[in-house]
């Protein structure tokens, strides 16, 4: 009896029911409040409807361009041009998201992972599916003038950036390369730098993938850095030998450099994360290919004088040699096998890829190592 004697002396306090209430509001007020806000809502959304669905297309349908693409083109167009409004200004940076992120996906192939596109001798970009208002810009990476994207036509390795109105921000993470043609070659050289000349480089290839590659990549002190994937810089493509020689030239191929990223994403799905790895050979000048070092072994139609193949190894340690993939304690060809079972893999998934894989076991010269290339046909040694 003293715990309901004490209701009544103490009544029960209840939360508020809404946070209208909180504020003041009466049951009723609340009522006509909601009301009032479904009834904005409504004509919000049938004044937005009838924009898209009914408003007359006048002209533009005439041009072939429905409504709701010259709506999108009008949203998208106004942030760049010189009047707009400046409540426009912030969509801006997304479309240069939206821009990078379309170029990069193109860019980086089936592996996301290239950083890199690759412009043959005479060939533009192609940026026809900007706004209007907005172009491509390519800047040369070791400094200079922007230049716009079709009139690159210097070799050289460029920044991609987007002008938009008064203002030119970078756009992308991959570069795009143009290459130098073989005609600059005299004589097997381009300036002091020592190529030779391809089979069939004047003709007469029995296959498409022996004819000379289209042109070649500059490669100087200053640019050898850089990432042309996730994981190998363009050095990893440089001849041996001509140390003291500048610039150098290479062949590179992308889908190469796409099958190389494939592989290192193969082989973390199978337990084998790489951090690192070891080119032990890339790109070979067809003079370095007959006569450099040590030839034996060496196809004379050799993949790497035309930049699709790759001599590789698992380093994540750093030492230059083959780390112990499959973990019984020593580095033999049982671990070269590992990297080619995973490439074997991504050719299944990836026929556009396939090519040569060739497993070699440990010498005194190297720890072994794995050669994968993208000749079209599959080869195995």
């Amino acid at each position: 009896m003293e715990y309901i004697e004490d209701q009544f002396l103490f009544p029960l306090v209840t939360e508020p029911r809404s946070r209208w209430e909180k504020a003041g509001l009466s049951p009723r007020q609340e009522r006509s409040f909601n009301r009032v806000s479904t009834l904005l809502v409504a004509l919000f959304v049938t004044g937005w409807l009838y924009s898209i669905f009914l408003a007359p297309p006048e002209d533009l349908e005439a041009a072939g361009r429905p409504p709701v693409a010259r709506i999108s083109s009008e949203l998208v167009r106004s942030p760049l041009a010189k009047d707009a409004p400046t409540p426009a200004a912030f969509l801006t940076e997304g479309m240069v998201r939206a821009f990078a992120s379309d170029f990069e996906r193109e860019a980086g192939m089936a592996s996301g992972a290239v950083r890199v596109k690759v412009l043959k001798p005479g060939e533009r970009l192609d940026v026809s599916d900007l706004p209007a208002g907005a172009s491509v810009e390519l800047a040369p990476t070791e400094g200079g003038d922007t230049v716009a994207a079709g009139d690159a036509h210097n070799p050289g390795i460029w920044n991609v950036v987007l002008k938009m109105a008064d203002a030119i921000r970078p756009a992308s993470g991959v570069s795009v390369i143009t290459l130098i043609p073989l005609s600059a070659k005299k004589s097997g050289r381009i300036g002091n730098y020592s190529i030779g000349s391809w089979p069939y480089e004047t003709g007469g290839a029995p296959k498409a993938i022996y004819e000379p590659p289209a042109g070649l990549v500059k490669v100087t002190r200053e640019n050898m850095n850089m990432y042309v994937s996730e994981h190998v810089q363009l050095r990893d493509f440089l001849t041996k030998g001509q140390e003291g020689v500048w610039p150098k030239y290479v062949a590179l191929q992308p889908r190469e450099l796409d099958k190389v990223e494939l592989t290192i994403q193969e082989l973390k799905r199978s337990g084998h994360p790489v951090k690192n790895i070891f080119v032990v050979s890339g790109f070979r000048t067809p003079s370095y290919n007959a006569d450099g070092g040590d030839p034996s072994g060496r196809a004379a139609l050799s993949r790497h004088m035309y930049g699709d193949a790759m001599d590789i190894a698992v380093d994540n340690d750093g030492d230059g040699r083959m780390d112990d993939l499959n973990g019984d304690g020593r580095v033999t060809v049982a671990d070269a096998k590992v990297i080619g079972a995973a490439a074997e893999r991504v050719e299944a998934a990836h026929p556009e890829l396939v090519g040569g894989i060739g497993i070699y076991a440990p010498t005194g010269a190297h720890s072994g190592f794995v050669h994968l290339d993208t000749r079209g046909y599959r080869a195995r040694w």
